[in-house]
């Protein structure tokens, strides 16, 4: 009996997106993504399993070697006995050394922005996506939307010339 073991039932708690920053991808060229664990009060996880965040404004910034996220918006729980105070303020970022250190030249070299892009949930564990991405001026903008509806009125032909 001493040579077995009990197998520790994992619990799979599916993926789940909270929120999503759609604006990014209209004001920035996203290049490259990376995934930070947030350091959250416990009442933030609660508020964030049951409602939403907002992306919108938030952006991330590098101070001493720490990654911080600015602009998050996570609601205050009523209910909660000890919580968070603040809907917007800075929380910490959990990166690996040698992804701030990309991203620092990136941000320095290249002149480039840290958005947030996604926040979900991974395991249970609530996980942000922060990508890189360069500003895009207003007449890239108007090609943006040019292409998209280029693209739409491509899929309507099509599916008017299949007889959908």
């Amino acid at each position: 009996m001493a040579g077995k073991k009990k197998d520790k039932p994992t619990a799979d708690f599916g993926d789940r997106v909270v929120a999503r920053n759609k604006r990014a991808h209209f004001d920035y060229e996203l290049t490259d993504s990376y995934e930070a664990g947030l350091v959250l009060v416990g009442s933030e996880v609660r508020s964030l399993r049951e409602s939403t965040g907002d992306l919108t404004d938030s952006y991330v910034f590098i101070k001493n070697n720490e990654a911080f996220v600015t602009g998050l918006r996570i609601p205050v729980l009523k209910h909660a006995g000890y919580g968070h105070i603040e809907e917007k303020r800075i929380r910490k970022l959990l990166l690996h050394r040698s992804e701030i250190d990309k991203v620092r030249a990136a941000l320095e070299r290249e002149r480039m922005t840290l958005v947030a892009t996604k926040l979900y949930f991974k395991n249970g564990r609530a996980k942000i996506e922060v990508t890189l991405g360069k500003g895009k001026k207003s007449h890239d903008k108007r090609n943006t939307l040019r292409e998209r509806d280029a693209a739409k009125e491509s899929r309507v032909a099509i599916r008017q010339g299949k007889g959908y």
